[in-house]
């Protein structure tokens, strides 16, 4: 049976899924799940619910706890990255409060934007230290990653290290759904391709027994037929692209540079874009996860458990049994998307089985779509090289080049803000530590002021 190690195992909600998922499918009652966490205590909570997600499912997996990583990942041949660097206090009130200082709005602030960027920063040093880590006592060990920013944490760890990584995010499988819905399609029998980066992938193709939906579609949100409330960003795009965008309407507000903008809040009523959200969202988790720590220490249990759709324990079962199954993954672009940049990190098909992860090449996407991706992909590019490189000046031109943060901002606002960002941030960000150099008597040239 195999050993699986969760990375940041008390954030207990979503390591529940994770287990129960796994727990789920009879192949892997009996593996063993390593959980591992810097707080103690939440750790000993995590802990609890493990052994009550396995009585519930009548399970008999070992469960270990660790705050040391040399054990929990010691012949790991799975280890799941789970966690958040600095938490809802301080770091998301950072990323949040500082750019509003400067007129600089956002809604989650995790994926992209100057909320993405720090975050990147606070994480990828970490994911990579763990990775160390996994090329001493695991070298084998394929790491699922969860953690945001995806694409840019994922991309770090396949360029930064040889440790096998898939970057996994749930809203490929779940997006399209409302929308066949919305027309009276069962999504369960709809086929779909979908491709692009994380957060902005594409769904190339929604067909019901070869019946194109697209046109049946357009027709109920052209006409305002179907409009939610929740979802008008998204929508409005697919009129103006053709195309229907994974993320959510409040995720894709921030990556463009269309619709949050500080001297037209016209956009953000007609738009229904929920400002602050991310923070919004810590707070509500913050409470959940007491009640969960309260009812595990009263002993309750679970009492009906299923499945989740997140792909994980589906990529374990199918390498461990090798039976196949398909996912969408973040992986390496080695010409798997041919008019994006190579090397970069995209989210396309991958086939699993016992041969690993298998990424499917999907060729080129319509023109007008990888330039959009390519937008952001910019960002991400030179976030990446700045923590890889450990060169500062690309957090600049990485805000700078940032859609809409320079819709928003002049370019000495933008120095400002990432100056002020980081020097918030202090010691949570470690690297450019060394940074230190004197300026000369013509300046400085290294775009950091």
């Amino acid at each position: 049976m195999p050993k699986i190690t969760l990375i940041g195992a008390g954030s207990v909600i979503f390591s529940k899924n994770i287990i129960s998922d796994c727990l789920s499918y009879p192949e892997l009652a009996d593996s063993t799940f390593a959980l591992f966490d810097i707080d103690e205590g939440r750790l000993r909570t995590a802990e609890q619910m493990a052994h009550q997600v396995a009585k519930a499912w009548n399970a008999h997996p070992t469960i270990t706890a660790t705050t040391d990583p040399y054990a929990a990942l010691e012949g790991a041949d799975y280890a799941v990255y789970m966690f958040q660097v600095g938490g809802y206090e301080p770091s998301t009130v950072i990323d949040f409060e500082i750019p509003k200082k400067y007129g600089l709005r956002q809604t989650i602030g995790d994926t992209l934007g100057i909320g993405g960027i720090f975050r990147a920063l606070r994480t990828i040093p970490v994911m990579l230290d763990y990775a160390y880590v996994m090329e001493e006592v695991c070298p084998d060990v394929t790491v699922l990653n969860y953690v945001n920013p995806m694409a840019m944490n994922t991309w770090a760890m396949l360029a930064g290290t040889p440790i096998k990584t898939i970057g996994l995010c749930h809203s490929v499988q779940s997006s399209y759904r409302h929308l066949c819905e919305a027309i009276g399609v069962n999504p369960d029998e709809v086929n779909y391709t979908c491709a692009g980066i994380n957060h902005m992938a594409y769904y190339l193709t929604l067909e019901h027994n070869r019946e194109d939906l697209y046109p049946r579609i357009f027709e109920k949100v052209a006409s305002g037929e179907y409009l939610p409330d929740w979802d008008r960003v998204r929508l409005d795009m697919m009129l103006r692209i053709g195309y229907y965008i994974t993320e959510s309407s409040e995720h894709l507000s921030e990556y463009l540079p269309w619709y949050i903008k500080r001297d037209r809040p016209d956009l953000i009523e007609e738009f229904n874009i929920p400002l602050d959200e991310y923070p919004r969202r810590c707070i509500n988790q913050n409470q959940s996860w007491n009640q969960m720590a309260a009812d595990l220490a009263a002993g309750k249990g679970f009492d009906t458990l299923q499945r989740s759709s997140e792909y994980g324990s589906r990529i374990i079962r199918a390498m461990e049994t090798g039976e196949p199954t398909v996912v969408h993954g973040n992986v390496l672009n080695a010409g798997l998307i041919s008019n994006l940049p190579e090397g970069c990190c995209v989210e396309v098909p991958c086939l699993i089985d016992k041969n690993g992860i298998q990424p499917v090449k999907v060729g080129e996407l319509p023109p007008h779509l990888a330039a959009l991706n390519r937008t952001n992909i910019n960002v991400q590019e030179m976030v990446v090289a700045a923590a890889l490189t450990n060169t500062k000046a690309y957090v600049y031109h990485a805000a700078m080049l940032d859609p809409h943060t320079a819709a928003e901002l002049s370019l000495e606002q933008i120095w400002a803000l990432v100056d002020d960002m980081f020097e918030a941030h202090g010691d949570m960000i470690p690297l450019f530590q060394e940074h230190e150099h004197g300026h000369g008597e013509h300046g400085c040239d290294c775009g950091c002021h």
